[in-house]
């Protein structure tokens, strides 16, 4: 009967990860799992049915070390009897160890040739052979130590490079996340259960008759839990990933300078002629606990230089692709330029138009609208003696695309919600003239006042890109866990996908398609959690790991 098969799921698939493991039973695997290069000490790991017998070998012993209790031991080559070194040797039999087979690990001294003598060693016994990429994670999660989103969490915890990193990949590592997938698994294998039972026994009666109902009723909850866990901005992916933040606007307004302030460090030509830079440059950076990927761009200007006008091209590319946008101006453009009746986020909107930065660029709007027709084709308008013109010098359905964004916006203006206008060579600037320049609450977007040549104002803008950074990343610890792989966004899309399905056949009375459509959801959360067959996803998961974890 379906019922039954059904009430045997969990069992089943959690055996199945045991049998696909169980061609590798008998392989003991060893590899260096710290650090390559020098360093005062290396840390060598075994495990595997063999590896008891690697160290009473490598020691020279007939018995073990007391369980998980660090004994000092003279580590001897079984080819020569010659002594390799002195070190620290751990005992852990399974399945109380890390990837829960007998394991063990040699503290050694991080010389290179220390090292390698071990490794040669260790290769000559019989039975053993050298770990492949993620060797030991993998037999931890095929094991039953850990789920396979805390193996996830284990990789990114090694490859963080910032705190807000190491925050959020410990949070998963503990399993936070897996948690909640597994919960919605359980629920949804209960409700698939009880739409099984209604179909095999519903004409005998031997069924509630309500189990339709409380099952739809739960999967509908699931559903907006989903959907809402899906609605997270991709805060944890851009955590993981990093932030994009692409430095933009017209040449020689001080965009490489800035670059190399908040770098600290000259990553980029910096000249007085104009369009010096033809390429991206991008430099990754520790930004106050968050990581941020900077990247400097070519000037944005009509040109008629093959290889700048290339530059241009991937300028405007990486503007689209940004996560947030730094948009640069002269201050002595600016005060010439601006009009005293139009509003400054009219003016800054025009002026981004004019420097050809696609109207997708600035809000979401309908690929199919006539007006985004010219700004997708990456026309630019020949600027004259400044690089921001004056709105009435704009081509037509340049003003139509930005008198529209503005139109839409009311108070706030969603085309600049990922923009940061920095206006530089203030120092260029009388008194008098400072007073001319926008604020935050003139322009609808952030707005900061500097001058790269005397770091005036540097401070606070530095302050004003990390609360965008934060806002963007948001709290690793706050609230419940978010999404933290691309992987894990493309079932659940899936899986709601057919948990609305569900809904429908449910309302044609399909109960038959109904289920399958559970099935099909279960089997996406499988995917993530790794309860279901998952050779092909551990491959692309694992292949990523270092050597020695």
């Amino acid at each position: 009967m379906m019922f039954r098969q059904i009430m045997r799921l969990t069992l089943r698939s959690k055996s199945t990860l045991f049998q696909s493991y169980s061609t590798k039973t008998g392989s003991t695997v060893f590899a260096l799992s710290s650090g390559h290069g020098r360093c005062g000490v290396a840390v060598i790991r075994v495990s595997g049915p063999s590896s008891s017998e690697a160290v009473k070998t490598l020691c020279g012993k007939t018995k073990l070390p007391h369980p998980r209790l660090a004994s000092l031991q003279r580590l001897i080559d079984p080819s020569t009897s010659e002594v390799i070194d002195r070190g620290i040797v751990l005992w852990f039999p399974g399945p109380a160890s890390f990837t829960g087979e007998d394991c063990a690990e040699f503290h050694v001294h991080g010389g290179t040739a220390v090292v390698t003598a071990i490794l040669d060693a260790l290769g000559s016994l019989p039975g053993l052979h050298h770990a492949a990429p993620g060797d030991f994670a993998r037999r931890a999660f095929l094991n039953g130590k850990m789920g396979l989103t805390e193996v996830e969490g284990l990789g990114d915890l090694i490859n963080a490079e910032t705190e807000a990193q190491r925050r959020q990949a410990i949070r998963q590592m503990e399993g936070d996340l897996g948690n909640i997938y597994s919960d919605w698994r359980n629920r949804i294998l209960k409700c698939l259960a009880n739409v099984e039972a209604f179909i095999d026994f519903d004409e005998e009666e031997n069924i509630e008759e309500d189990a339709m109902k409380i099952a739809t009723v739960e999967v509908e909850k699931v559903s907006k839990e989903v959907e809402h866990h899906l609605a997270d901005n991709r805060r944890g992916e851009r955590l993981r990933e990093g932030v994009h933040v692409a430095i933009i606007g017209a040449p020689n307004v001080g965009k490489s300078s800035l670059l190399n302030m908040l770098c600290r460090r000259p990553a980029a030509i910096v000249s007085p002629i104009a369009g010096t830079t033809r390429d991206v440059v991008e430099t990754a950076i520790n930004f106050t606990g968050y990581p941020v990927l900077l990247s400097d761009t070519a000037g944005l200007r009509e040109t008629t230089d093959i290889i700048e006008k290339e530059g241009v091209k991937r300028a405007l590319d990486r503007a689209q692709k940004a996560d947030l946008k730094v948009l640069m101006m002269d201050a002595t453009n600016v005060i010439n330029t601006k009009s005293p009746h139009s509003k400054w986020s009219e003016y800054i909107l025009d002026h981004m138009v004019c420097l050809g930065i696609p109207a997708t660029t600035l809000q979401n709007f309908d690929q199919s609208s006539p007006n985004t027709e010219y700004m997708n084709s990456g026309q630019f308008l020949e600027t004259k003696k400044s690089s921001s013109p004056p709105a009435q010098d704009m081509h037509p359905d340049q003003e139509s695309v930005s008198r529209e964004v503005l139109d839409q916006s009311g108070d706030e203006d969603p085309a600049l919600n990922s923009v940061i206008v920095a206006i530089n060579k203030s120092d260029l600037l009388s008194e008098k003239e400072r007073t001319l320049l926008p604020s935050s609450k003139d322009a609808k977007c952030p707005v900061c006042i500097l001058s790269c040549s005397t770091s005036e104002g540097l401070d606070a803008f530095t302050a004003l890109l990390a609360d965008q950074v934060k806002d963007l990343c948001g709290d690793p610890l706050a609230s419940s866990p978010t999404l933290t792989q691309v992987r894990h966004r493309a079932h659940l899309k899936l899986c709601h996908q057919h948990l609305v399905r569900y809904q429908s056949h449910v309302s044609s009375q399909n109960t038959v398609l109904a289920a399958e459509a559970l099935r099909r959801a279960l089997r996406e959360l499988g995917q993530i959690t790794g309860t279901v067959s998952v050779e092909d996803v551990l491959d692309v998961i694992f292949k990523d790991f270092c050597i020695g974890k």
